[in-house]
Formats: structure tokens, C-alpha cells, sequence
């Protein structure tokens, strides 16, 4: 193993104990030597990777993010026009909710700790821009493609993240009430019908 491997794993090793500890006890009475003897790491290691306790807090929202937007972006650029980009998109909710199963404690932390911390509440917020920024964009797109009626691509881009973002925390919450992946593509066709220039344009949009 190289030295460039064996400093992999270790920072796995030390975001996967936070992300445990987090979850357990809280941000706050987490500390970095309960982290270091999680991870069987020396605060020596936890310091080499993280200046601190707050940077392995946004590294473990960086990498759930960052693992969302990777298969998100194949998914549009295989789609043939933006209602099919936006149905792909869509397909994807069974690894959305699989990766987030288990995870409403941590999810907690994060908001928790974003209402009292500037940098969290920044980083937190982020990915919310981001992506009403990518789906207004892939209206406006639609809409000169001619797939999509005129309408305000920024209020359609909100109602998009407002839909995704309210069903994975129904799913989180309620992970067995619904098949969850199911109604997120049901609800990305109803919201379709009401954007569609012409609905028949999309397989399986009657």
C-alpha cells in the first residue's frame, strides 16, 4: 500500500467516526479526541487532514453532496432533451434515499448547527443555490428547445427543489410509508404536465 493510500483511509477512517459521533452524541459535545479514538487515529493524524472539528463537519456534507451531483450530471448529459434529463434525474431517487437511510440524526446536526454558525449555514445553502442555478438553467434551456412552455424558469427551478427536497426528508423520516422512489418520479411527472409544451413528447407522459 502507498503512502498516498494508507493517508486515504485514514481520513475515511476519521470522517466515518465523526460521522458516528455526530450522529450520537451531537456536534457540540463531540470532540476531536473522541473522533481520534474512534477512528484509532493519534490527534496528530486528525490535525494532518482537518485543522479542525468544523472542517470534518462540512467535508461530511461536502461528500454526501458530492455523491448526488456526479450521477446527476451522467444522468443529464444521456437524456435527449430536458424532460428526459429531468425524468433521468429523476430515476435516481432509490440511491438518493438508500444513501440518506440512516442518516436523519446526522441531517439534524447539519441544520442545527447551520442556525448558529455562519460558515455552516453558508456551506449548508450552497448546494441549494447550486441546484435551483442548474435547474432554471436546464429550463431555460427547454424552453428554447421547445420542449417546455414559457414560464418563469426560477420559479420552476424553487418548486423542483422544493419537491426533492421535502420528499427525501418524508423519506428519511418515514422511510417505509412510501415507495418513495416511485413517488419521486410520480411527482417529477405531474410537475412535467404543468411545464410540457406538448406532454405526449415524453415516453410514458400520457
Amino acid at each position: 500500500m502507498t503512502h498516498q493510500e494508507r493517508s486515504e483511509q485514514t481520513r475515511l477512517r476519521i470522517l466515518t467516526a465523526a460521522r458516528e459521533c455526530f450522529a450520537r452524541a451531537g456536534y457540540d459535545a463531540t470532540g476531536v479526541a473522541e473522533i481520534c479514538q474512534r477512528a484509532g487515529v493519534s490527534k496528530g493524524a486528525f490535525y494532518h487532514h482537518f485543522p479542525s472539528k468544523q472542517a470534518v463537519f462540512l467535508a461530511l456534507l461536502d461528500r454526501w453532496l458530492a455523491g448526488l451531483e456526479v450521477p446527476m450530471a451522467a444522468s443529464r448529459a444521456a437524456a435527449i432533451d430536458v424532460p428526459a434529463q429531468l425524468l433521468a434525474m429523476a430515476g435516481m431517487a432509490e440511491q438518493v434515499f438508500q444513501e440518506a437511510k440512516g442518516q436523519f440524526p446526522m441531517f439534524l446536526q447539519f441544520w442545527a448547527q447551520a442556525a448558529r454558525d455562519p460558515q455552516v449555514w453558508q456551506a449548508t445553502i450552497m448546494p441549494y443555490q447550486r441546484y435551483r442555478a442548474l435547474f432554471a438553467d436546464m429550463v431555460r434551456t427547454g424552453i428554447a428547445e421547445g420542449s417546455l412552455r414559457p414560464s418563469d424558469p426560477d420559479t420552476a427551478a424553487r418548486v423542483i427543489v422544493a419537491l426533492a427536497v421535502g420528499l427525501v426528508l418524508q423519506g428519511v423520516l418515514d422511510p417505509d410509508g412510501a415507495d418513495w422512489g416511485e413517488v419521486v418520479r410520480e411527482g417529477i411527472t405531474m410537475l412535467l404536465r404543468g411545464l410540457l409544451a406538448e406532454p405526449q413528447q415524453v415516453a410514458g407522459l400520457a
